[in-house]
């Protein structure tokens, strides 16, 4: 019998960690240089930076993968998101606001604030799609309303999706509710 070791509270987790910190930094970094460059007429330099960054972003899914012993589901990650905005928006942003405020940032202070508020709407989005989840309600309505296939685009009115669109076969995952938000 292979006995396994307990990553839980060992350096390896905490390497684990930090590793994972440091790829997805690194990608936004190298994401913002890559469009810089871009900007300042490097196609090629800003090409290589967005190759680097999701090459940043693969070593950081491998890493992530391995603190959670795979990747969890997605009932999980919603809450784990919503948890992780919670505290953003109640705890850090707040507490970082304060201080900046104090040390006479007050500028910094203020966007501390607003982008609180911005995480306290990723968390209630987050939350009310768990509940969608838990309760079967991603792909289906109470009322009719309008499906938009996101592949093809092809438009259906019903109380849920069809289990496959009918123009390009994408399953009923594809659809979402169609928002007119223009």
């Amino acid at each position: 019998m292979v006995m396994q070791k307990i990553l839980k509270g060992s350096k390896t987790e905490a390497n684990l960690m930090a590793a994972f910190a440091g790829e997805s930094q690194a990608r936004n970094k190298y994401t913002f240089y890559g469009a810089k460059a871009k900007a300042d007429g490097f196609e090629q330099i800003g090409n290589l930076f967005l190759e680097t960054a999701n090459n940043e972003k693969e070593h950081a899914e491998i890493w992530f993968k391995l603190l959670h012993n795979g990747m969890p589901a997605t009932g999980e990650n919603l809450l784990e998101a919503a948890g992780g905005e919670r505290y953003e928006y109640e705890t850090m942003y707040p507490t970082f606001a304060k201080e900046a405020r104090e040390e006479g940032f007050t500028k910094i202070a203020a966007l501390f604030e607003l982008v609180a508020k911005i995480e306290k709407e990723h968390m209630e989005r987050y939350e009310t799609l768990k509940a969608n989840v838990d309760n079967g309600t991603v792909f289906k309505k109470q009322e009719s309303v309008t499906w938009i296939c996101l592949n093809c685009g092809h438009v259906y009115e019903g109380a849920q999706p069809p289990q496959a669109c009918p123009v390009c076969e994408k399953p009923q995952s594809w659809f979402e509710v169609k928002a007119e938000n223009y």
